[in-house]
């Protein structure tokens, strides 16, 4: 078969993957780390699971390839994902080893805060104070939060003379 008479894939430029748009013309490893819950190494874990090549073009992939990554992204343990890649292990409401994605992991990490908080543990009341948690430095550094500057006790500004 002669390269004229090849057929021609039509490439996606918007290929959607467990309800995230991603990039048609990225590789599939690079463009399921804009789902939000999935990194470097759990991305290069899922194409190798699903069978796919991880630097194919997300564009390119069939439909059939993208339901196989849509199945081993929602059920990782299923697929024979070790454990220790999960962003949930031993969740706190269930006991069980999961892989959180989107929303739903912005809404578990604002309720391990608040459960922090409502124990009153070290570190809720660090995040309650809206201070470094992991045992950061203060003296110097960290005076910007959110944004918002803190004032530093000792120096006051001077008014011009005119």
């Amino acid at each position: 078969m002669s390269d004229d008479k090849k057929p021609q894939i039509k490439r996606k430029y918007i290929v959607r993957i467990l309800s995230t748009d991603l990039a048609g013309n990225k590789p599939i490893g690079h463009a399921l780390q804009k789902i939000k819950g999935v990194k470097f190494m759990f991305a290069n874990a899922i194409c190798k699971t699903a069978g796919i090549d991880n630097i194919k073009i997300t564009g390119d992939l069939s439909d059939v390839e993208i339901q196989k990554l849509n199945e081993v992204l929602s059920k990782p343990l299923d697929h024979n994902i070790p454990e220790w890649m999960l962003n949930r292990n031993k969740d706190y409401e269930t006991g069980e080893n999961k892989q959180v994605f989107g929303s739903d992991l912005d809404f578990a990490k604002m309720n391990d805060i608040k459960r922090l908080q409502k124990i009153k543990s070290y570190r809720g009341m660090r995040h309650a104070a809206k201070l470094p948690v992991r045992g950061q430095r203060t003296h110097c550094n960290g005076r910007t939060r959110k944004g918002k500057a803190i004032a530093i006790a000792g120096k006051k500004l001077t008014p011009l003379k005119k």
